[in-house]
């Protein structure tokens, strides 16, 4: 078949979805290219509606993947408001909400993850908000500048930055966590204790160890009812307690899922022309030898054009390091590796003074590494880790000790 007659559909407006369509364009593909997304607005990044979208210092200009002008210059058929209700892969063709029938030749899906909901007594009240969505962002904005106290539950990523938002729109913020300090799941205790630190210095109070038994309020939220029976005040909640990938689609029309869709190195699912890239794609990674599901930025960034090369028939090997970033208040970071369990974490700088970088180590092995207001260490810090060097920790703690010399990186 000749390529301008092959239709690539690809389910989901978000940032890979987004990028996978730019990619299959400067790849060359002539054919039509289909984008199809529930939302009403064009594929944007999630990362500022926690952090500078959210504190309305930045717009959704700022935010969206392209130009408004973008997709109709590179001829895709960007559908907003659309609403996917099935595949059909033997036929290959999703069916839209109204009955549309769209071929495909090839399909990414880019469905991404939803909020987990909080399952409480008084979870429905007026008040309570998830984060996920522009509007969402929108909505929690004008709720918080609003709000005398803000109750955020959960304090991983989108819990710990809401709620250094919200302290920097002045509300008075309390965050309710089971764990012993924020982000321990991912950063372990001692890399959780210095954004406890950073949270507490900035007047946010912390309930932790502690689970929530139901939430209170005459219609609308007043108060968090803890499962000690003590309760905290709030006229907003935040719930941040995680995401489950958008499976449904993919499992229904019998494509193999177990947390999120699975797929090889390739980002090809069980499914002849069935791909998958971003939160919902469960991917093998070549260096790590496992599958991983990663909810970042950086995955669906660079996961949707190594798909969409995928789509086109070239060799394309997804194996980047896994990688994250985040800020809160005057602290940036960035996260480089995979680290599920380790024996010590080692600092390099003194973290309370704002400015280090932490290493996670299994034996002298470098499994993850994080630099913290630190942004010339990168190159270093990509290679120990993608490496898994083995390293000397009293000289990865001496910052007298260049970490190019220790990474074989030259300067």
């Amino acid at each position: 078949m000749p390529e301008q007659d092959r239709t690539f559909v690809i389910v989901g407006a978000s940032l890979a979805g987004a990028k996978a369509a730019e990619t299959l364009r400067t790849e060359g593909f002539e054919g039509k290219v289909v984008l199809i997304g529930e939302e009403a607005c064009r594929p944007y990044e999630r990362p500022p509606l926690s952090k500078d979208y959210l504190r309305g210092d930045k717009g959704f200009d700022d935010a969206a993947v392209h130009a408004e002008g973008f997709y109709e210059e590179q001829q895709i058929d960007l559908r907003t408001s659309t609403i996917v209700e099935a595949i059909d892969t033997a036929g290959r063709s999703v069916t839209l909400a109204g009955g549309e029938s769209i071929p495909y030749d090839a399909l990414l899906l880019c469905t991404g993850a939803a909020p987990r909901k909080l399952r409480s007594p008084g979870s429905d009240l007026d008040g309570v908000h998830y984060l996920r969505s522009v509007e969402e962002s929108d909505a929690l904005r004008d709720a918080v500048k609003n709000a005398t106290s803000v109750a955020v539950i959960g304090a991983g990523w989108i819990g710990a930055e809401v709620a250094a938002s919200a302290r920097q729109l002045g509300a008075d913020v309390s965050v309710i966590e089971m764990a012993a300090v924020p982000l321990e799941r991912v950063l372990g205790a001692e890399v959780g204790a210095v954004f406890r630190d950073l949270h507490t210095a900035h007047g946010v109070k912390f309930r932790f160890g502690v689970g929530v038994e139901s939430l209170r309020g005459h219609g609308r939220v007043e108060e968090v009812v803890l499962a000690d029976g003590t309760t905290v005040a709030a006229d907003v909640v935040v719930v941040g307690v995680g995401v489950t990938p958008r499976v449904e689609l993919a499992e229904a029309a019998g494509i193999a899922v177990e947390n999120g869709v699975l797929v090889d190195a390739h980002l090809a699912s069980s499914t002849p022309g069935v791909y998958a890239a971003g939160d919902v794609a469960n991917a093998f990674h070549p260096v790590y030898e496992t599958r991983i599901r990663l909810e970042h930025w950086s995955s669906a960034l660079n996961q949707g054009p190594a798909a969409a090369r995928s789509m086109l028939g070239q060799d394309s090997t997804y194996d980047r390091t896994p990688y994250f970033f985040s800020d809160q208040y005057d602290l940036g970071m960035e996260y480089r590796g995979w680290a599920t369990s380790w024996d010590r974490v080692v600092f390099r700088g003194d973290p309370s003074g704002g400015e280090f970088i932490s290493f996670w180590l299994a034996g002298n092995r470098v499994l993850a590494a994080m630099n913290a207001n630190v942004w010339d260490a990168g190159d270093a810090l990509e290679s120990l880790v993608r490496n898994r060097a083995s390293v000397d920790p009293g000289a990865l703690a001496d910052t007298g000790t260049d970490l190019g010399t220790l990474a074989g990186v030259s300067g």
